[in-house]
């Protein structure tokens, strides 16, 4: 039995994908990069199997599920460390109408982890292909076909590559995206690119794609690290804060103005579109990316930390725009 690739089959390479990221890839930030420079595949933010499965919780993550259809192709990251759960929530999850379904087994938060979830399936090979069947499974008992993939990493503490992507192309996943590092590393060292190139070495013949991810600046360097590893495509994660445009290729230069003028209308997207049930804190984490690099960008940053609505930042920035245009041009 081959892998089932859906629409990764149709995806020119190497291809450029948008990372899960907690707290920031939601539709609001999908909305933005679709309009400016959308990537070849989007990801929702992780959402819990093991939640989906009680009415309640399914209740108050469906919005961790919204998307549009400019999104498109859409994939929701799950996690869980039961099969059960997954093969409840891959059906449900598949007929919400997404285009694939990715499994988390790369995350190192620690109550993710304490669940058995996330990284932690790296120690459980035969509890991970568990997982993944059951998604698959549940994918059919929806009566859909949508592809199912695994984001993980190098390994727990140390670099187990070579034994643990084996283990996971035996379920024959459509795509596994492997972030060069260990969960013990976090982010504290350089990704290991040359070890997305044994994963494409391990990987050949299997029928699943490898997709690499790590450190990367932009799109060109993605398509060096695509051409040097030969991995079939690329994740790009922190580079998108504070520019949309990143997977634009035509744009090259974005203008303080362009960044200000997006920053006011991402947070008035923000508002109208979660209102009271997300905290409006959770956008100053992007006022630190977009707010940088110019002068005078720490007051304006200062400023709108204080700032509690959308109409508060819209003036800042504006009575900013109006004061100091030759910075902004």
């Amino acid at each position: 039995m081959k892998s089932y690739l859906g629409f990764w089959e149709q995806l020119q390479k190497p291809f450029f994908v948008l990372a899960p990221m907690a707290n920031v890839t939601d539709v609001v930030f999908r909305r933005m990069i679709a309009k400016y420079g959308r990537p070849d595949v989007m990801w929702t933010e992780f959402v819990s199997a093991d939640g989906l499965c009680h009415p309640k919780g399914r209740q108050a993550l469906l919005r961790d599920l919204e998307y549009v259809e400019c999104e498109r192709p859409i994939v929701t990251q799950l996690f869980t460390a039961h099969p059960e759960k997954m093969y409840e929530a891959a059906k449900f999850v598949a007929s919400l109408g997404f285009d694939g379904i990715d499994i988390n087994m790369g995350c190192p938060d620690k109550n993710v982890m304490k669940q058995g979830a996330g990284a932690s399936l790296m120690k459980d090979p035969a509890l991970a292909q568990a997982v993944i069947l059951a998604a698959m499974e549940g994918v059919e008992a929806s009566g859909k076909r949508i592809p199912v993939s695994v984001k993980t990493r190098l390994g727990f503490n140390e670099d187990t590559l070579d034994e643990w992507l084996p283990k996971l192309l035996e379920t024959k996943p459509a795509v596994i995206t492997v972030h060069c590092r260990t969960k013990k590393e976090m982010s504290k060292v350089p990704a290991k690119w040359e070890r997305v190139k044994r994963a494409v070495e391990i990987a050949r013949g299997s029928g699943t794609l490898i997709v690499g991810n790590g450190d990367v600046r932009d799109c060109a360097d993605a398509e060096e690290k695509a051409r040097e590893t030969g991995c079939d495509g690329v994740m790009l994660g922190r580079a998108v804060f504070g520019n949309p445009w990143l997977f634009d290729r035509k744009k090259q230069d974005v203008t303080v103005r362009e960044k200000l003028e997006v920053a006011i209308e991402h947070t008035k997207l923000f508002e109208e579109t979660w209102r009271d049930t997300k905290s409006f804190d959770l956008m100053k984490k992007h006022y630190q990316a977009y707010i940088n690099h110019f002068p005078l960008a720490k007051e304006l940053r200062v400023e709108l930390m204080i700032c509690q609505n959308a109409e508060d930042v819209k003036k800042s920035i504006e009575k900013f725009l109006k004061t100091h245009g030759d910075i902004a041009a």
